[in-house]
């Protein structure tokens, strides 16, 4: 979505598309946290599943429409961990390095919601503000990590994306 927006001028891993990816990672995080219902039927990790799948699947479907684009949805999907600079790495450790600091530091709390949601608020835990934050937490990280991209593909990945946003308009 973040891409299809003019602010972005067509380039993947412009800050614009970085924040608002960041800003709609936020907006799921909040939806998330506050579906949780101590009554349902469904378990709400199926919820969240069923949203990720239907997402993949509509990315690759977008991305299918792209002639000849197989291999670069195979690089998009996997990645190439050789391709990235030594300083996308140093960033990416110490990102994952605060969010891991977080969540041990957060520990008692997250696991508290986690184990028996129900005693926690009993105790005068917000289970949705403790939700939300371990939903935002992981989403920084995911959207951090979909940020990381070689030095050489960028401009090929670019001239790409370029095409799939003409198709799909």
């Amino acid at each position: 979505i973040a891409l299809l927006l003019p602010i972005s001028g067509g380039d993947a891993h412009s800050p614009a598309v970085y924040w608002v990816s960041l800003a709609f990672t936020f907006l799921g995080a909040f939806v998330f946290s506050t579906i949780r219902s101590r009554r349902a039927r469904i378990p709400q990790e199926a919820i969240i599943g069923i949203c990720y799948a239907v997402a993949s699947a509509a990315a690759i479907l977008a991305m299918s429409k792209a002639t000849s684009e197989s291999e670069h949805l195979k690089d998009m999907l996997v990645g190439n961990i050789l391709a990235v600079s030594w300083p996308e790495v140093g960033k990416t450790a110490l990102l994952y390095g605060a969010i891991g600091l977080f969540h041990f530091i957060f520990r008692r709390q997250f696991l508290a919601i986690s184990m028996d949601a129900k005693a926690a608020e009993a105790r005068g835990v917000s289970v949705k503000f403790w939700d939300f934050l371990f939903y935002a937490s992981f989403g920084f990280v995911v959207t951090s990590s979909v940020s990381i991209r070689s030095e050489e593909h960028t401009s090929e990945l670019q001239s790409h994306l370029n095409l799939v946003c003409r198709l799909l308009l």
